[in-house]
């Protein structure tokens, strides 16, 4: 049986990549910088790991994957991606392929004034972006979004202003060298998974949503052959490997993405309840050589919480020895 490390298993993302593998032929590793990460517990093993920024990090990520012959490794957080990308070839010279993209497209994702440059550069249209610390008059972009250039994540720290007042109250608060301003687009808001290797977007799923605390909570299966061939353009222009995520909005029917995830997101699952399960076509392509394949079905996903019962000495023994070998717990 295969082995295969998912990481930043605490979080949506990851949790969101176990569920896609769980009854899969592949056994699963989890791993996340915190004991109380909940899904260390959802798989046979689990290990607490450095973060991502931190001394050591890549080392113990390089010996749970020689340690236990995996054949890939899933980030599930954004932050890891930068490490991971640079590394590549030291997790492939012990057997291991990292699910994560080039660093020169990883860069483009992870900054929000990058993502709008490349966009707009290849003719792709993309809400107006601009950097904080550069002189602006902004009244006539209002409504104006602003969020972090670089590591934002689930809405935190992203401020809607309507009008100069609420420009200049806020913006003393901000990090102007991590913030943009971003123009609001009003419209219908959606969210796309594709999978993609060597230069070619193998399949798209799209999404209408509603969000709720920076979350997708509800979502809306669509089939749109303009939009998809919209977005196959984009991916096939940037060329992630492996999963890419999509947000934009739609207005006077052009679709301005504001957001590039180089990486599976926290509806990965979702689309996996809708017949597209990237992780699952993923390692079925890079393990076998199967071509991807899906079939899509128009359903409406409700999401809810879902609790996870733990003996305490389970958790005592992260703790103490940072793992965990024990039976997996279904999320």
């Amino acid at each position: 049986m295969a082995s295969i490390v998912v990481t930043g298993v605490g979080g949506g993302v990851g949790q969101s990549i176990i569920k896609c593998l769980q009854k899969s032929e592949y056994e699963i590793i989890g791993t996340d910088g915190e004991v109380l990460g909940t899904g260390l517990y959802a798989v046979k093993r689990g290990y607490k790991v450095p973060y991502a920024s931190a001394p050591g990090y890549t080392d113990r990520l390089l010996d749970i994957c020689r340690n236990n012959r995996c054949s890939l490794i899933f980030p599930g957080l954004d932050a890891e991606l930068p490490f991971l990308s640079r590394e590549v070839s030291r997790f492939k010279e012990i057997g291991t392929t990292p699910i994560v993209s080039s660093p020169d497209v990883v860069d483009i994702c992870d900054d929000k004034l990058e993502t709008y440059r490349f966009l707009v550069t290849h003719g792709f249209d993309a809400p107006y972006t601009f950097a904080l610390s550069n002189e602006f008059n902004p009244a006539s972009t209002y409504p104006l979004v602003l969020k972090t250039k670089r590591g934002g994540a689930r809405s935190r720290g992203v401020y809607v202003v309507r009008n100069d007042r609420e420009f200049s109250r806020i913006l003393p608060d901000l990090n102007k060298n991590n913030y943009v301003g971003q123009e609001f687009i009003e419209g219908d808001e959606y969210t796309a998974g594709s999978i993609n290797f060597h230069g070619i977007c193998h399949g798209i799923i799209i999404m209408k949503r509603i969000l709720r605390d920076g979350d997708t909570y509800k979502a809306f299966v669509v089939k749109d052959q303009r939009i998809e061939e919209y977005l196959r353009k984009v991916a096939e222009t940037i060329k992630p490997f492996g999963p890419c995520n999509f947000q934009f909005r739609e207005r006077d029917g052009k679709y301005y993405i504001f957001d590039i995830n180089a990486r599976c997101s926290g509806t990965t699952y979702c689309r996996a309840l809708a017949g597209f399960n990237e992780p699952l076509m993923t390692a079925d392509y890079l393990n076998h050589g199967k071509s991807p394949k899906y079939r899509i079905h128009e359903v409406t996903i409700l999401r809810y919480w879902k609790e996870l019962l733990l003996e305490n000495l389970e958790i005592k023994s992260v703790e103490d020895i940072g793992y965990r070998n024990g039976p997996k717990i279904l999320l």
